[in-house]
């Protein structure tokens, strides 16, 4: 795991519980982590709704999200922006999973995952695949200005289905 962020807390370790949060997403719905449980969660923090590079990655998770339903996973992306700002990102990109609001408290979920950065008030970019049972199975948090990789996000979901 890499990071160029100096986050508050700790990021929760690969095989220990994920810390359980309700959010709104971008149509004001509660998205809590712990009613998801059964199926897998890939969540995905991002800086913020608009800017190039999470389009890319957000964008890139559209395109291929066969590949995380086959893994009976489903994505939840994470920012602090407003859930109308997330409201008509999703619109716009035609984004098909729940974009959730840390907005406030202001990145509170974001400080609990360790990727939150209070300097400039924003989401690194963190992804965790939590299992159907609520532990992570996979964290990175990648430095400003690097976009993850998809084929991890794939290998760490095929060794899901193989455990």
């Amino acid at each position: 795991m890499s990071s160029a962020l100096a986050p508050a807390a700790a990021m929760p370790a690969v095989g220990g519980t994920a810390p359980d949060f309700e959010l709104v997403n971008q149509y004001g719905e509660p998205v809590r982590l712990s009613a998801l449980r059964g199926q897998n969660v890939v969540l995905v923090f991002f800086p913020f709704a608009f800017s190039g590079i999470c389009t890319g990655e957000l964008c890139e998770l559209r395109d291929n999200l066969a590949a995380f339903e086959e893994a009976n996973a489903v994505v939840v992306g994470v920012s602090v922006d407003s859930k109308f700002s997330l409201r008509a990102y999703a619109a716009q990109e035609s984004l098909p999973f729940d974009l959730a609001s840390d907005f406030w408290p202001h990145g509170a979920v974001s400080n609990a995952y360790g990727v939150f950065d209070a300097q400039s008030g924003m989401a690194g970019r963190g992804t965790f695949i939590i299992d159907a049972g609520g532990i992570v199975r996979y964290a990175v948090l990648n430095p400003r200005g690097e976009a993850r990789d998809l084929a991890e996000y794939r290998a760490a979901l095929r060794a899901l289905k193989e455990s």
